[in-house]
């Protein structure tokens, strides 16, 4: 099947959403589909206010359609609610032609965070823009129940998977840090709270992997802390296993890829009970859940990190992959 997919979240960006669009594709296509991702890097760009490192195509829509048109796809994806899955959106319905979505971000609790707009006028938008989706396809049942409080509709369930041969545990003694090291990985952005983590009274010593919008001012604020930069593939997952702990503190994630690299590195997880944390963490025994992070976090050091490791063994790529092709609406 020839599967068309819309995602304003593409390389070079690096976050969780890319990294599972990544890996899907590459799965998809290893189990024998013809795949193409449309991301900004085919279009005119500009700068997301705010977050200059995030490119937004201008006016895609003409040439997404002339994209669409040469690669005649079966099915058609619209991963994300930017320039580009507007542009999708509209040519589906314009030819009218099925397609799926997905709810990658809390995007309304994003933009509270940032602009202290209630989350009911950006809830209100995203009904909108999902309504006539075939098929919302969410990460964990705690966003599924959020979204039908809102009075979305038709969501279809879509885990996520670690690569565990690539995060695995691996030499400590590399890093010269005063044990035990407290690690974030992610955007250093205030709606992943990671000033709360920054704050929190830990024995040992706090790493931070990531670049973002708040990079300078934290690096001036907390200078003990050790600020590593983003790193990727083997060096990303030699900084996690480096780590003794990997601390979560955000409260607006959808389901937080980067807990299953840390535990897959053999790292346990301290986070708040929140959607994200609860779904993967929940009531198992490789991390601790409490609005006392600093409680969770001096918990969560006496855990194996064996049992981490076994517990991430569990999650698959490739069963994400065919989860997500089980959600798609082929029209040709």
């Amino acid at each position: 099947m020839r599967i068309a997919i819309a995602t304003d979240a593409w390389f070079p960006q690096v976050n969780g959403v890319v990294r599972t669009m990544n890996r899907v594709v590459e799965e998809l296509r290893a189990l024998g589909h013809e795949v193409e991702p449309f991301g900004p890097e085919r279009f005119l760009t500009v700068a997301c206010p705010t977050y200059p490192e995030i490119r937004l195509a201008i006016a895609p829509g003409r040439k997404l359609g002339e994209l669409f048109e040469r690669f005649r796809p079966q099915a058609i994806h619209v991963s994300t609610e930017g320039p580009l899955g507007l542009a999708a959106r509209r040519y589906c319905l314009s030819l009218r032609r099925p397609f799926t979505t997905a709810y990658h971000t809390r995007f309304p609790e994003y933009v509270e965070a940032r602009t202290k707009l209630p989350v009911r006028h950006a809830y209100r938008w995203l009904r909108r823009f999902h309504g006539p989706s075939r098929g919302i396809m969410v990460a964990t049942d705690s966003i599924r129940r959020e979204l039908e409080q809102w009075g979305f509709a038709n969501i279809r369930p879509w885990s996520r998977g670690v690569d565990t041969d690539l995060f695995r545990p691996r030499d400590k003694s590399w890093l010269d840090l005063k044990r035990p090291v407290h690690l974030y990985v992610g955007r250093v952005a205030v709606e992943k709270n990671v000033a709360a983590f920054l704050a929190l009274d830990l024995p040992g010593s706090k790493m931070v992997v990531g670049n973002g919008p708040m990079l300078p001012e934290l690096k001036q604020r907390y200078p003990a802390v050790h600020f590593a930069g983003a790193r990727h593939g083997e060096d990303l997952a030699r900084h996690y296993a480096a780590a003794d702990l990997f601390v979560f503190p955000s409260r607006t994630d959808t389901f937080g890829l980067v807990m299953l690299e840390a535990l897959a590195s053999g790292l346990p997880v301290a986070a708040c009970p929140v959607p994200g944390p609860l779904d993967v963490i929940g009531n198992t025994d490789v991390g601790v859940l409490s609005e006392d992070l600093a409680a969770a976090a001096r918990a969560a050091l006496a855990i194996p990190p064996e049992r981490c490791r076994d517990f991430a063994l569990r999650f698959s790529w490739r069963r994400t992959a065919e989860q997500f092709l089980g959600n798609l609406a082929p029209f040709g």
